[in-house]
């Protein structure tokens, strides 16, 4: 009798062809794609939601903390609003303060797969976030922090939670920890993960069943796709990011070279402080914020949602002031579609710089100044060089109407050279997706859009 297999394949190699299926498939065997706004106005209707705006001192549970000032929850869990001072050697601004959000815990991020009929099929739920502008988005099956599915909130349970945290109920096809905005976050990670399931799964009302190719539909839609599930399909090779047989401006070596010379030459120091006394911020009852009123304000609010774990609390939210503009300049190089990606270093970051699209900004708290590079590109485009527009909304749970304008651009080499200035490269879909299966890399931002890449590919756009 031979002994049993002690090895397995290093990667799934089915899996690229299983996905393409999925993209493929315009129609679920579940919802149709032509129904799926009805079905989201159905949950809208069927829970009662409503956000107010509040004084601080109307927030329960919370308060400032005596002597830091920082914002804190009683419970000691959840989150805290603190101040930072960030000091760089780059940019026009060399030393800043600000208030971030510090969340130290790691959240699960999770979308649970099942065949039907031999196509995959996404568990997405209709879930309701107080920073949503139109509260109501599609997001992964779970997007819980540990607080909330170890339930310290004392709430309901988190639905389908059970796939993720216990490793016999099903496979896994992502597993990563990623970022979240380094301009707004001090070194929060969630973990972004996909796993695939045979047993039958109870569906809950306010989830469906979609294919890969009625999500990259829907991505082409205006707030429609939340900033969880975007990140999330972003760990997946799909679309253009499955592959790129033919080649790439850079050696995967090259690049992963350039990232880390970018990391040792932007020299970055983050120190977190009280909130009290924050040079160039006012507290007043209803808002902290800047007297030029740019970048961004926390405020507080009070919320109802009818169809969550906790059906009533009040928290603090941050409030840009301003819409943003996020997008990748596109150019084909040999045949080989490229984007344009920039080292960022942002005060949050754990490691210093990732990645981030060629233009990631609001672009009103510009009007004086050194305007971003190539953001007047962006903005002077011309309707047959934007290849994709949608209007998405960032992370809804700690961010109040946060929203931007993606775009990928098709460029010239007037417009963007292949010799990048410093700080940009040229690379590939197919390079940003192995760079996501590695923590830290590929800012949230620009996996938005490498998620937007596979939604053009998909649809054939």
């Amino acid at each position: 009798m031979s002994a049993p297999a002690l090895l397995r394949p290093r990667s799934d190699t089915s899996l690229g062809a299983r996905l393409a299926r999925s993209g493929a498939a315009r129609q679920g065997a579940h919802l149709r794609t032509e129904d799926f706004a009805g079905w989201l106005a159905g949950r809208a209707r069927a829970n009662a939601f409503r956000v107010e705006r509040i004084a601080f001192d109307a927030l329960e549970g919370w308060s400032f903390e005596n002597g830091t000032g920082n914002l804190v929850h009683r419970s000691g869990r959840f989150f805290t609003v603190e101040g930072l001072r960030v000091t760089t050697d780059d940019g026009e601004r060399r030393t800043w303060h600000q208030p971030i959000i510090k969340q130290p815990e790691v959240g699960i991020l999770g979308i649970l797969v099942k065949e039907f009929d031999g196509v995959l099929h996404f568990l997405m739920q209709a879930k309701m976030e107080p920073g949503n502008p139109n509260l109501l988005q599609l997001s992964p099956t779970v997007q819980a922090t540990r607080s909330n599915y170890t339930k310290v909130h004392q709430g309901g349970d988190v639905k389908y939670v059970e796939y993720f945290t216990d490793p016999d109920r099903s496979g896994v096809l992502a597993d990563v920890l990623q970022s979240e905005h380094g301009s707004w976050f001090h070194h929060k990670s969630n973990r972004n993960m996909v796993v695939e399931t045979t047993r039958e799964v109870p569906l809950d009302d306010d989830f469906c069943w979609l294919t890969l190719g009625q999500i990259a539909e829907l991505l082409h839609r205006d707030n429609v796709v939340n900033m969880d599930s975007r990140t999330v399909l972003a760990c997946l090779p799909f679309g253009d990011g499955a592959n790129d047989a033919s080649g790439a401006l850079h050696s995967d070596t090259e690049l992963l070279s350039w990232i880390a010379g970018e990391r040792s030459r932007q020299d970055v120091s983050a120190e977190r402080v009280p909130l009290a006394g924050l040079p160039g911020w006012d507290r007043g009852e209803h808002s902290i914020e800047r007297a030029d009123g740019r970048y961004f304000r926390i405020v507080a609010v009070s919320v109802e949602a009818g169809s969550r774990e906790v059906a009533r609390w009040t928290q603090p939210l941050l409030e840009p002031r301003g819409r943003g503009v996020t997008a990748f300049l596109s150019r084909t190089i040999a045949g080989v579609r490229h984007v344009l990606v920039r080292a960022r270093a942002e005060g949050g970051f754990l490691d210093t710089v990732e990645l981030g699209p060629t233009v990631q900004c609001t672009p009103g708290n510009y009007d004086t100044g050194r305007r971003p590079a190539f953001l007047d590109t962006v903005l002077a485009a011309r309707p047959e060089q934007v290849r994709y527009e949608a209007l998405h909304a960032e992370e809804g749970g700690r961010f109040l109407n946060a929203q931007s304008r993606y775009l990928v651009v098709e460029a010239g080499e007037q417009d963007a050279p292949i010799q990048a200035p410093a700080g940009f490269c040229w690379v590939t879909p197919g390079q940003l997706t192995s760079l996501v299966r590695h923590s830290h890399y590929v800012n949230v931002q620009a996996r938005t859009l490498l998620a937007c890449l596979g939604a053009m590919a998909v649809t054939g756009q």
